[in-house]
């Protein structure tokens, strides 16, 4: 397998930009971890962007994953909006959709 390709805070912010309503600008960035049941949830670094234009939300997180037996990357991004109120929630919002829509 190759090497995994890291993706860009540009490439993150555009992720960002494709969802309906804002321009995302400057990034911060975040370690995002936390446990369940004893073993690690997710770790890893959360780019926080400000949002302009967006009707409900004042800023966004985006980050990477690999993809299991693949050198590629998915990219994620989550509109700060409630109950998401920080990097970690949004991780988490995003493990519990997928544990759900497998089932």
């Amino acid at each position: 397998m190759a090497a995994e390709m890291e993706v860009t805070a540009y490439q993150l912010q555009a992720a960002v930009e494709n969802m309906p309503g804002g321009t995302a600008r400057g990034a911060i960035c975040s370690c995002a971890g936390g446990l369940s049941g004893g073993a690690p949830l997710w770790e890893g670094v959360v780019h926080v962007f400000d949002l302009a234009g967006n009707p409900t939300a004042t800023c966004a997180y985006a980050w990477s994953s690999p993809i299991d037996d693949s050198d590629k990357r998915r990219m994620f991004a989550v509109l700060h909006f409630p109950p998401i109120a920080s990097p970690l929630a949004a991780v988490r919002a995003v493990i519990v959709a997928e544990h759900r829509a497998k089932g």
